[in-house]
């Protein structure tokens, strides 16, 4: 028998609950898709879902020590 090296497995998630997760609107993300910015999506037939990981990237690139930081660009 052979072995498989496996994958580790991602977790998709609605527009809907990306933008609470995010809390930003659906029309925001929607902007940041037609933009290019914003966290990294995935097209599955006409839906769009995104990975959790990726929410959660541009979660922590969005934290700050003090509000003189510099903002980082969105992950791309």
């Amino acid at each position: 028998m052979a072995l498989r090296k496996q994958r580790p497995v991602s977790r998709l998630v609605t527009v809907r609950d990306a933008s609470e997760l995010l809390g930003v609107s659906m029309r925001t993300l929607q902007k940041w898709r037609l933009q290019g910015s914003g966290p990294r999506f995935v097209k599955l037939g006409h839906s769009v879902r995104y990975d959790v990981k990726d929410l959660e990237a541009c979660i922590e690139g969005g934290r700050r020590r003090s509000t003189s930081e510099a903002t980082p660009p969105r992950p791309q």
